[in-house]
C-alpha cells in the first residue's frame, strides 16, 4: 500500500483502505472491476445470482509501485453484517449511487453505518450513467445532494460513471488516487489487531487469515493470539495484495498464514493480536446515539444485534439516568454481551434491532473494562461525569501535549480505583501509543498523582485510590485499639482483615511501608499499632494491675493458682483477662500455662539458676530442677514444659539438655 508522508499520534507512516457502500445492484463489485480488473464476487452463488454475498477485496496500483486496497461490501439488506464487517477497517467510502434508481434503503442504511463507524471522508460514484438520459442524470444528482445534506458527505464531489462504457472512469480513478495520496488516515494506536473477516485453507500453506489491520503492527514470526477465546498461534507469513512481506502496519489490508490452528477453530470477528494487549469483558460502556432515522426508542435492556470490527454479538442495552434513548438522543449506556468481546477505547460500534432487522444506532467504545455502576454507590456520581469527560479528554491528549495525556491517564485511573491498572490494560483504557501513555504516567508521577507500585509489572494505581487504601489500614488499626485498648499492638494479618481482600500483596506492602514511613503506623515487637497509641488503664482496671502484681511478686517462686487469686479479689475471668494480658506483653508476668503466671523477675531467677546447673550437668530432670528450687512437683512439671517450648531445652526421654550450650 501507500505509505503516506501523514503523522499520527505517534507520527507513524500509515496506509489507507477504501470501502464501497450502497444498496443492492447498483454496481458496485462492477465499479470496481472496471476500476481494478478484479472480479470482488468469489462464490459459485454470487455469480449465479449476480449479487455481492460475502466481502470482497480487490487494490489499485499508486505511483512508485504500491497498492490501495479496496473492500467491496455487500448491498442487499439480508447482508448489512457483512457490510458492517468490511466497513470496519475503511478510511474513507465510495458511495454508489445507481442513476437509474436514485437512493435507495440500503443506501441511507450504508450510510449511516459508516457515520456510525467514524468514517468522514468519501464520495459519490453515480453508475448505470449509460442507461439513462443526461437530463435525468441532472436531476437524480440534485436528488444526491438534498439526501446528503446534513452527513459527513454533504459536500462530497459526485462522479457519474457508467462501468459498461468506461465513461467517467478516468475522472474517478485520478480522485481516488489523490485521496490515497493526500487523505489522512484515522488515529490509531499501536496495539496491534487484526479483526478477521475471512478465514480458509490453502494447499501448501495450512489455515489462512485476511483482513484489515486497525492498529499497530506485526512481523512474519510474531507469536500472536486470536481473541477473545485466546488461542496461542504464531504468524507464520504475511501477503499484501498477493506479495510476501516481512511485516504489516495499521491500514493496511493483508493475510496471514497463521500456525498450529485449523479452519474450523478460527471465526469471523477473532481479533489476531500479539499476547497481552486485550483483555476480554462482557460488559462495555459507550456513549451511545440513536440514529434520527431509527422507528422507535431504544428502550431499557433491549436486546440488539451487536457489531464491533467483523464481530457480531447478542447483547443488551442498559441505561443508567433513562428508560429510553429516543431518535436522535445520545447518552452512556452500558451493554451486556452474551459472549467476550475485546475493545479498545475510542472503537466504533453499531446496533441493529431485531425486529425489524436494521440500524437503529452507534456509539463510541468509552470503557472495554468498565467500572462497577451500582445505583447506592456514593461516588456513582463522580464516575459517571469522569465517563462522560473521557473523549474529550481522550482528543486532547491525541494533540500530543503531555499534560493532556497526562489527564487522561488520571481519569482512567480514578475510574479504576483500588483496582489500578498495569500499562497494558491502560493503553487499552485510553487509546494511546505507549510512548504517549509513558509520558502521561511519568508526568502524574512527578506530580505525585499516581503510584507505580510494581517497577517489574508496571502497575500503577491513583493517588486518590492509594490514599484511601491508607486511610482503610489506620481505620482499620482504630479499630482493633478501639476493641482492645489494653492490647499495645496486633498482628499484621489482624490488621489487613477487610480491606486489603483481593489487593496484591505488593500493593498491601506498598501501603503499609506508607504508613510506617509518614509515622502514622509504629512496629512494636512482632506487631504493629498506631503511632500515637498508648495503652491507658481505667481507675479500676488500673488497681487491678497492680494487685495482680503484688500478688504474683509476693509468692516469688511459688505463683498462686490464677483462679483463686481472681476469687479472692472478687473480679471475673473476662474483666481479668485484658488486665493478664497486659501484664504478659509488658513482660511483669509470663504466662507459663493456663492458670499459672510467674512474676517476671521470678521467673528470670529460675532460668538463670537453670543455666547455671547446666555448666557442671549434661542432663536436667524433675528431681534436678526440685533440688535447685524447691517447689513442687506441679510448678516442676509446668517449668520444664514451658522451657522445652521457648527452645530452652530439649527432652530426651525423661531428662532435659540444654540447647544453649
Amino acid at each position: 500500500m501507500f505509505a503516506l508522508k501523514y503523522s499520527a499520534t505517534e507520527g507513524r507512516n500509515m496506509a489507507v483502505v477504501l470501502g464501497t457502500a450502497g444498496h443492492i445492484d447498483h454496481g458496485k463489485t462492477s465499479l470496481v472491476r472496471a476500476l481494478t480488473g478484479i472480479d470482488c464476487d468469489r462464490l459459485g452463488e454470487e455469480k449465479r445470482r449476480g449479487i455481492t454475498i460475502e466481502l470482497g477485496f480487490a487494490w489499485v496500483d499508486l505511483p512508485g509501485g504500491e497498492r490501495l486496497g479496496i473492500v467491496d461490501v455487500p448491498g442487499h439488506e439480508r447482508f448489512v453484517k457483512n457490510m458492517v464487517a468490511g466497513a470496519a477497517g475503511v478510511d474513507f467510502v465510495m458511495l454508489v449511487i445507481a442513476a437509474d434508481e436514485g437512493v435507495m434503503p440500503q443506501t441511507r442504511e450504508h450510510l449511516e453505518i459508516c457515520s456510525l463507524l467514524g468514517i468522514r471522508n468519501g464520495f459519490v460514484a453515480l453508475t448505470k450513467t449509460d442507461m439513462v438520459e443526461p437530463d435525468w442524470i441532472a436531476l437524480v444528482k440534485e436528488d444526491i445532494q438534498r439526501f446528503l445534506q446534513g452527513t459527513f458527505l454533504e459536500n462530497a464531489p459526485v462522479f457519474p460513471v457508467s462501468s459498461a462504457t468506461g465513461e467517467g472512469l478516468d475522472a474517478l480513478r485520478t480522485h481516488i488516487l489523490n485521496c490515497a495520496a493526500e487523505l489522512p488516515p484515522r488515529r490509531r494506536g499501536d496495539i496491534f489487531r487484526l479483526p478477521v473477516d475471512r478465514v480458509f485453507s490453502m494447499k501448501g500453506h495450512g489455515t489462512v487469515i485476511t483482513g484489515t489491520v486497525i492498529s499497530g503492527a506485526v512481523n512474519a514470526g510474531d507469536e500472536a493470539r486470536f481473541m477473545p477465546p485466546d488461542l496461542p498461534t504464531r504468524a507464520r507469513g504475511l501477503q499484501r495484495h498477493g506479495k510476501s512481506v516481512d511485516s504489516v502496519a495499521a491500514g493496511q489490508r493483508c493475510a496471514v498464514n497463521v500456525q498450529g490452528l485449523d479452519v474450523t477453530e478460527i471465526e469471523r470477528g477473532f481479533v489476531l493480536a500479539h499476547p497481552g494487549e486485550l483483555f476480554p469483558s462482557r460488559r462495555w460502556l459507550l456513549r451511545l446515539t440513536c440514529l434520527s432515522s431509527a422507528p422507535r426508542p431504544l428502550r431499557q435492556r433491549v436486546e440488539i444485534h451487536f457489531h464491533h470490527g467483523t464481530r457480531e454479538c447478542p447483547a443488551r442495552v442498559i441505561f443508567r439516568d433513562r428508560d429510553k434513548l429516543a431518535p436522535g438522543e445520545t447518552a452512556l449506556a452500558e451493554v451486556r454481551f452474551a459472549e467476550d468481546m475485546v475493545g479498545v477505547f475510542g472503537d466504533h460500534c453499531v446496533l441493529r434491532a431485531y425486529s425489524p432487522l436494521r440500524t437503529v444506532a452507534g456509539g463510541i467504545l468509552i470503557s472495554p473494562l468498565p467500572p462497577e455502576l451500582r445505583r447506592k454507590d456514593p461516588e456513582l456520581a463522580d464516575k459517571l461525569r469522569l465517563l462522560e469527560q473521557l473523549p474529550n479528554l481522550h482528543e486532547r491528549a491525541c494533540d500530543g501535549k503531555t499534560e493532556e495525556r497526562a489527564s487522561l491517564a488520571r481519569a482512567v485511573l480514578l475510574l479504576r480505583g483500588r483496582d489500578g491498572a498495569d500499562e497494558a490494560r491502560l493503553k487499552v483504557l485510553t487509546g494511546l501509543a505507549a510512548s504517549a501513555l509513558e509520558s502521561g504516567l511519568n508526568l502524574l508521577s512527578s506530580k505525585g498523582e499516581a503510584l507505580c507500585w510494581d517497577k517489574e509489572s508496571r502497575q500503577w494505581i491513583s493517588r486518590t485510590a492509594f490514599a484511601d487504601l491508607l486511610a482503610a489500614c489506620l481505620a482499620r488499626a482504630e479499630e482493633l485499639h478501639r476493641k482492645d485498648p489494653l492490647k499495645p499492638a496486633f498482628s499484621r494479618n489482624a490488621l489487613l482483615s477487610g480491606w486489603s481482600k483481593r489487593l496484591p500483596q505488593r500493593l498491601i506492602q506498598k501501603v503499609l511501608d506508607a504508613a510506617l514511613k509518614q509515622g502514622r503506623l509504629a512496629v512494636e515487637g512482632e506487631g504493629l499499632r498506631l503511632a500515637g497509641h498508648k495503652v491507658t488503664l481505667a481507675a479500676d482496671q488500673a488497681g487491678l494491675r497492680q494487685k495482680l502484681l503484688q500478688a504474683h511478686q509476693r509468692a516469688s517462686l511459688a505463683p498462686p493458682n490464677a483462679k483463686d487469686v481472681l476469687e479472692e479479689l472478687g473480679v471475673s475471668a473476662k474483666e481479668a483477662a485484658p488486665v493478664l494480658r497486659l501484664l504478659c506483653e509488658e513482660g511483669a508476668l509470663v504466662k507459663i500455662r493456663d492458670g499459672l503466671y510467674y512474676d517476671g523477675a521470678a521467673l528470670a531467677d529460675i532460668l538463670e539458676r537453670v543455666r547455671r546447673w547446666f555448666t557442671d550437668h549434661e542432663n536436667l530432670d524433675v528431681g534436678a530442677l526440685k533440688d535447685i528450687l524447691g517447689l513442687s512437683r506441679k510448678y516442676l512439671i509446668a517449668l520444664l514444659e514451658y522451657m522445652d517450648n521457648e527452645r530452652i531445652t530439649v527432652r530426651v526421654g525423661d531428662q532435659r539438655r540444654y540447647r544453649g550450650r
